[in-house]
C-alpha cells in the first residue's frame, strides 16, 4: 500500500490514472429546454375564463392519474400497510429483496431456463430515473465513453432527446418515413453506426419503445427481436426494451420469457426491458418502475444507485400491491376505459379519412398538415396553443418531439370514451373550421 500524503496536503479522491480528463465540452453544449409537456394543458385555463362553464378536454398527457381514477384506494391502503410494516430505513439501492422477487416471479413470471430472476430487477424512481441509469450503463459497459450514440426513432418523445444528451451521450435520430410510423429497419440502424462512426463514436444504445411515445406505433416481438439482433450484429453495445405502455394494450403484454429465449446467453448480456406502473395503474405521481438487466448491468448501476437515487419504498409498495393481485386486475380500472377509448378512436379517425397512426398504448399521432398550411404556420406548435385557449381541447403539437413531427399532433385516449368522443367530435370540428 502506497502511503498516505500529508493531511495538509490536498489529495484526490481516486488514484491518478482514474481521474476524469479534463474537457471543456460541457461549456459548448446546447442548453436543454424545460419539457413544454407540463404547460400545454394550462393555456386551457384562458379558454375556461373566455367560455365558463363549458366542458374542457385534455387530450394531451398520458396521465392515467390525472385524467382516469388512477391507482385505487385499496392498494394504496394495501402499500402503506406494508410501509408500516416495513418501516422507514435505508433500503438497498435495488429497492428490496420481497420487491424483486414479486416483479422476477408474479409479474414477469421469469422462466429458469431464462437464466434471469429476482437478482436481475433494480427498481428505480420511475421511468425517467430508470432510464437515465440505462444511458449510464450503456456509456460505461458500452465503449467506455462519453460522447458516443444513442440511437431513438425520427419522432422520439421529447425526453429521449435530452435524457441522454444530459449525461454525455449523443442522440441520432433514425431514419424513417412517416408513411411507416417512423419505424426502425435493420438498414436504418446499420446507417446509424456508419454515420456514427464518421466522428469518430460509437453507439452506445438503441432504444426500442413499444407501444410508442408518441406514435402509438406497436411492433410485433418478432420484429423487435429482428430489430434488436440488427444492432447487437452492428456494433451497438446495449438494446433497451421500453415497455412502459405494453399493459394498456388490448392483449395482457409482452412476454419476457419469449424475448429472452430469442437471444444467446451471450447475447442477453446486452438487453434491458424497462417497465413500471406509472401508465398502466395511472401511478405517474407514485414514480415505479423497474429495469430487467443482466448481471453486469445490475451491478455497476447498484454500486452508483448506492451514491445517488434509491427508489422510496412506498412506490415499491405500490407495484407489489399491484403485483400481487395480479397487474390486469389490479390496473382495470384503466386499462379497461383506455381499451374502450382506442376502439372507438379507431373507427372514429379512419370514417373522418384522417392520415393518423393508433397502434396501442395511450396515443393517437394524427396529421393536420392541411389545417397547418392553412393558417400559414410553420409546423404545429401553434396549433397546440390555439386549440387550448380557444377551442379548450389540450393537445401535444407533433413538433414538440422532433422536427419530422412538424405537420402532426399527439392526441391521448387516457380518458373514459366519452370523454375521448367528446375531444375528438371538438377536435376534427376545429380543424374542420381552420381550413376554411
Amino acid at each position: 500500500m502506497s502511503a498516505l500524503l500529508s493531511p495538509d496536503t490536498p489529495a484526490y479522491a481516486v488514484p491518478q490514472a482514474n481521474l476524469v480528463p479534463v474537457s471543456d465540452h460541457l461549456g459548448k453544449l446546447m442548453p436543454i429546454p424545460a419539457s413544454r409537456m407540463f404547460l400545454i394543458n394550462k393555456s386551457l385555463k384562458v379558454f375556461q375564463e373566455k367560455q365558463p362553464g363549458v366542458p374542457i378536454f385534455d387530450a394531451s398527457q398520458g396521465d392515467g392519474g390525472a385524467s382516469l381514477p388512477g391507482v385505487p384506494e385499496a392498494l394504496l391502503d394495501r402499500a402503506f400497510e406494508l410501509q408500516k410494516q416495513h418501516g422507514t430505513a435505508y433500503d438497498m439501492p435495488f429497492g428490496t429483496d420481497a420487491y424483486r422477487k414479486l416483479v422476477a416471479e408474479k409479474y414477469w413470471k421469469l422462466e429458469p431456463d431464462t437464466g434471469w430472476g429476482p437478482a436481475n430487477v433494480i427498481g428505480t424512481q420511475g421511468g425517467r430515473d430508470g432510464l437515465v441509469k440505462a444511458y449510464q450503463a450503456m456509456l460505461t459497459l458500452g465503449h467506455g465513453r462519453q460522447g458516443d450514440v444513442i440511437i431513438v426513432s425520427r419522432v422520439p418523445w421529447i425526453s429521449y432527446n435530452w435524457g441522454p444528451y444530459g449525461i454525455g451521450a449523443n442522440v441520432m435520430w433514425a431514419p424513417g418515413r412517416a408513411e411507416e410510423a417512423w419505424s426502425y429497419t435493420p438498414e436504418a440502424i446499420q446507417a446509424c453506426v456508419a454515420e456514427a462512426a464518421k466522428t469518430g463514436r460509437k453507439v452506445a444504445g438503441l432504444v426500442i419503445t413499444s407501444p410508442d411515445n408518441p406514435t402509438g406505433q406497436t411492433l410485433t416481438m418478432e420484429r423487435q427481436i429482428v430489430l434488436a439482433k440488427a444492432a447487437l450484429e452492428a456494433g451497438v453495445a446495449y438494446v433497451l426494451f421500453d415497455w412502459m405502455y405494453h399493459a394498456v394494450g388490448d392483449s395482457e403484454g409482452s412476454d419476457v420469457n419469449a424475448l429472452l429465449r430469442a437471444f444467446e446467453p451471450k447475447e442477453r448480456e446486452r438487453i434491458m426491458v424497462l417497465d413500471g406502473i406509472t401508465k398502466c395503474l395511472g401511478g405517474s405521481n407514485i414514480r415505479n418502475c423497474h429495469l430487467l438487466a443482466p448481471e453486469a448491468v445490475v451491478k455497476m448501476i447498484v454500486a452508483q444507485a448506492s451514491h445517488t437515487v434509491i427508489p422510496s419504498f412506498f412506490s415499491l409498495a405500490v407495484a407489489m400491491a399491484a403485483y400481487e393481485k395480479g397487474l390486469q386486475e389490479a390496473a382495470a380500472s384503466i386499462i379497461g376505459p383506455c381499451r374502450e377509448s382506442r376502439a372507438w378512436l379507431r373507427t372514429y379517425l379512419k370514417d373522418q379519412g384522417l392520415t393518423h397512426i393508433i397502434g396501442q398504448g395511450y396515443y393517437a399521432f394524427i396529421n393536420v398538415a392541411d389545417a397547418v398550411q392553412a393558417k400559414g404556420w410553420a409546423d404545429t406548435e401553434p396549433m397546440g396553443q390555439y386549440l387550448a385557449e380557444n377551442v379548450g381541447v389540450a393537445v401535444v403539437p407533433g413538433a414538440f418531439f422532433s422536427p419530422y413531427g412538424g405537420d402532426w399532433i399527439r392526441f391521448s385516449y387516457a380518458t373514459p370514451q366519452a370523454r375521448t368522443q367528446g375531444a375528438a367530435e371538438r377536435l376534427i370540428g376545429a380543424l374542420n373550421d381552420l381550413k376554411k
